[in-house]
């Protein structure tokens, strides 16, 4: 699409409250992390303008047997160009991971409900695995502010992949793998700490479910605020298929519409 066209879609877009439709984009990197782990990135002016902590992609195969598109975390903005974080396990992250910069994919975003990264607080940014993506976006959110401290969190299987990306923003960074313990143990190891700053503290989580569950539980017992980015199966990614939908205090919820960003007291994870 030109780029006048497209940037009429966009002002109409905005003009309606609403998102840009799905449009194909140049993708400019595409490399490997560590075996099975790429960072992909593409250039999306709109997204790169409008995407906030937490909110997440929509990635279309060129194959059109395969109608559904794959959600992803965006972990990193810089300029026009937009970075995600993923596992190939399945044929589109095959696809995704087989492409070269100069070559197109489809996008539609930024989608879901983002962090509340507004509070003037210190943020504990805790991780695991591939839930670590949207919490490098947050640390690059808060890293342009001087009113808070930001510690992640993270913990992996085996290699470190997002370590040198969240120290381009987090105030600190203490990783952990299976052979060590898991972020619980890096938890109790840095509370002491986190205590003395006599600031608020406010837990952004992603990761498996058991994993947020326990943070959400930890961090009750301190009386710490917790928000949690839900990975979750997605079909359509904006509110059309019902096939994400999870346990509120509400009922059932849409993660990608009500979320993906859930407090611990929405998701009944507070022992409240």
């Amino acid at each position: 699409m030109p780029t006048t066209a497209f940037s009429h879609t966009v002002a109409q877009a905005e003009q309606a409250g609403r998102t840009p439709t799905r449009r194909t984009v140049d993708v400019t990197d595409v490399r490997e992390l560590t075996p099975g782990v790429v960072r992909f990135t593409f250039r999306d002016e709109f997204i790169a303008a409008n995407t906030e902590p937490g909110q997440f992609v929509n990635l279309y195969s060129h194959n059109p047997q395969h109608l559904m598109p794959r959600p992803f975390g965006v972990s990193e903005v810089d300029g026009d160009k937009v970075s995600l974080i993923f596992a190939v396990v399945g044929y589109g992250t095959e696809e995704f991971a087989a492409l070269t910069a100069g070559d197109h994919v489809d996008v539609l975003g930024p989608l879901g409900k983002p962090f509340n990264i507004r509070t003037d607080a210190d943020y504990l940014l805790v991780g695991g695995g591939l839930g670590i993506p949207p919490l490098l976006e947050a640390a690059q959110a808060l890293s342009e502010r001087a009113d808070c401290h930001t510690t992640a969190v993270l913990g992996y299987r085996a290699e470190h992949f997002a370590d040198v990306y969240a120290a381009k923003y987090a105030d600190e960074v203490h990783s952990i793998d299976e052979s060590e313990g898991n972020v619980l143990t890096l938890l109790e190891r840095l509370w002491p700490g986190l205590q003395e700053g006599g600031r608020e503290l406010i837990i952004l989580s992603c990761g498996p479910t058991p994993m947020m569950k326990a943070v959400a539980e930890w961090a009750a017992k301190r009386g710490v605020d917790a928000q949690l980015c839900m990975e979750q199966r997605m079909g359509c990614g904006y509110g059309t298929c019902v096939a994400c939908t999870v346990d509120t205090r509400d009922g059932r919820e849409k993660v990608c519409e009500a979320g993906p960003v859930f407090t611990a007291h929405q998701l009944g994870w507070d022992n409240k």
